[in-house]
């Protein structure tokens, strides 16, 4: 059969990538949902890209809502992303300025630290302390 594409051929390869990539972001919420929002409802949960309820930790919200300001509780969005960059093996980066801010008011990170380019990378055995200490709060994603 000479037209079927060998397991060896780069853009097979890359499609093979792909979809494994979406079926490991399955997980992952699909539409962020303000803090704010969040405390205000008994049981705080969204949805995940693959259809899934997705349950928020209510202490956790709690604990997030006494420590940030009022202004950040609206602009903040949960679960706070961090995304896995294959070139850079050992952090992850944030693209988000409200998740940024809310953990430098939580002293997970220097106040001194900013985006650059958009991003702001974290070394992975960082994020995986703030994960354990925000569970629900935080999620990584597959870039």
């Amino acid at each position: 059969m000479p037209d079927r594409p060998s397991a060896g051929d780069e853009s097979t390869l890359l499609r093979w990538m792909r979809l494994e990539i979406g079926r490991i972001n399955d997980g992952v919420v699909a539409e962020r949902r303000r803090l704010s929002e969040l405390i205000r409802e008994e049981h705080p949960s969204s949805v995940t890209k693959g259809g899934n309820r997705y349950d928020f930790d209510r202490q956790v919200l709690l604990r997030l809502e006494q420590a940030l300001p009022g202004e950040l509780q609206r602009r903040l969005r949960l679960p706070i992303l961090f995304y896995f960059d294959s070139t850079v093996p050992g952090s992850f980066f944030l693209a988000d300025e409200a998740a940024v801010r809310a953990l430098q008011c939580l002293e997970e990170i220097s106040s001194l630290r900013r985006l650059q380019c958009g991003r702001l990378w974290i070394a992975k055995p960082l994020v995986y302390d703030i994960m354990n200490r925000y569970p629900t709060a935080v999620q990584i994603m597959m870039g």
